[in-house]
């Protein structure tokens, strides 16, 4: 199928990689110039495992292109993905005028032949019409309408195309992954023809040609209207942020009672009615969506009169575990001023290079507030040079140049690699033994075997 995907953050870049990779004829469009001829050269401008492969495969197979010309990719495509980013606005609430551009965008260039319009975007409750509005708005500015002239939409024009929302649901870092390997996939809309088109184009991935578990039974469609739609996307990451909160809490009082979390956690999640998914606790969650949707969705509620208690908690709780670090800290140095910290790990996860509201910005933030000396290794950005919001924050090249006359280290980010760091030696070089594990990542008897003090979270 002929497909155009707006947009080449993680969700579009991945989804038009993936999409061309299955069999479909896919370009991409970005506004980007500089972005877009990187990609052009085969190089993708986000670290994702796996995803440069596909990229330049599907690029070798002619598969796969990139432009900065959205009437070439409207014109190119059945099927349009609008995959562009709605950061948040100082309110909570999601800033749209991305998706508002490029809907726009799509009405003035839409040329004749049937297309649907796809919100990969995650967007406020009831955008899918807003979406169809703006586009139309387009299309009439094209045919030279203005306001005042009375006209009206034929019904030949208003079925060129239809609007379908199809959230996403890819865990950065393992984004190729999950969309090879979905547990479900969530259409919404009301158009027949729409439905269909959107389900001929995830066939292969329904019928698991893809996927590590080929042997498991067709991954399921869900087809609702628009707004459950958009909803869905909403409620999955309120929920997962929610229980990431809920075991944080937890985790808290065990600290004060003498129980173990870690041990709790396995014991609650064999429950088939909770189950083990986000149960670790830690310093909690961050990244480019959950902060974003959770705080969108308790808008859109005061929008609508209702005052979300069970949400605003959650998020009150999150905020209040990133300095929980802070308080370990505190509890075993005393003062802080004049003491080195070394953070292992900045990204807000593993396997991802995305700072976005990463709890180590709030860790950093907070210890050169009490005048303590920052230094900082992260596979990822020692390695590309990222500095948004890492001012007073020492970058060292490896583990052990970060141990060197530090106080204590704490571990921000669970990146595999620090499973295999040569503790003993780092250990030597510090002014005192103190680890702080902030993901109870690291075996702790193990830890206290090599002399270091030890201290987890909730344990």
């Amino acid at each position: 199928m002929r497909v155009c995907v707006i947009g080449t953050g993680y969700v579009g870049l991945v989804t038009g990689v993936c999409l061309a990779h299955i069999g479909h004829d896919v370009i991409c469009i970005d506004n980007n110039e500089k972005k877009v001829n990187l990609m052009k050269q085969g190089q993708s401008p986000i670290y994702e495992p796996g995803l440069s492969d596909l990229m330049r495969s599907s690029m070798d197979s002619g598969r796969l292109s990139f432009s900065t010309d959205l009437a070439k990719g409207v014109s190119h495509g059945d099927i349009l993905f609008i995959a562009v980013g709605t950061p948040p606005l100082p309110t909570g609430e999601s800033d749209t005028r991305y998706v508002e551009a490029v809907a726009k965008g799509i009405g003035a260039n839409l040329n004749g032949g049937y297309k649907v319009i796809v919100n990969k975007s995650t967007v406020p409750i009831g955008s899918g019409d807003w979406v169809r509005m703006i586009v139309l708005d387009g299309l009439k500015e094209r045919l030279g309408v203005t306001q005042g002239e009375g006209f009206t939409m034929t019904e030949e024009v208003e079925a060129c195309f239809d609007v379908v929302s199809n959230p996403e649901f890819l865990r950065e870092g393992s984004a190729v992954y999950d969309t090879f390997n979905p547990d479900r996939i969530v259409l919404g809309g009301s158009n027949d023809q729409a439905i269909a088109m959107m389900t001929e184009l995830y066939q292969p991935l329904v019928n698991r040609e893809f996927s590590d578990h080929k042997s498991l039974p067709p991954v399921p469609i869900v087809v609702t209207d628009l707004n459950s739609a958009e909803m869905i996307k909403y409620a999955a990451n309120a929920f997962l942020a929610t229980k990431i909160s809920f075991i944080n809490e937890v985790a808290n009082i065990c600290d004060r009672v003498g129980a173990d979390v870690t041990q709790v956690a396995k014991g609650i999640g064999l429950d088939s009615r909770i189950g083990n998914k986000f149960l670790q606790a830690g310093i909690g969650w961050g990244g480019s969506c959950f902060p974003k949707d959770v705080s969108a969705l308790i808008h859109t509620a005061e929008d609508y009169g209702y005052n979300t208690e069970l949400l605003n908690a959650a998020v009150n709780v999150n905020k209040r575990q990133r300095v929980m670090v802070i308080e370990k800290l505190q509890h075993e140095l005393k003062i802080l001023k004049g003491k080195i910290i070394g953070l292992l790990g900045l990204t807000f996860k593993p396997d991802t290079d995305d700072m976005r509201d990463a709890p180590a910005l709030n860790i950093i933030e907070e210890l050169n507030r009490l005048g303590a000396k920052v230094k900082a290794y992260d596979p990822i950005v020692s390695q590309t040079g990222i500095s948004h919001g890492l001012s007073g924050v020492i970058i060292e090249s490896n583990a052990q140049m970060l141990a060197d006359g530090c106080d204590a280290l704490v571990l921000v980010t669970d990146w595999q690699e620090f499973l295999e760091l040569d503790l003993s030696k780092m250990a030597k070089s510090m002014k005192q033994p103190l680890i702080i594990d902030g993901r109870n990542f690291l075996d702790k008897g193990a830890i206290e075997e090599l002399g270091f003090r030890y201290v987890g979270m909730g344990r």
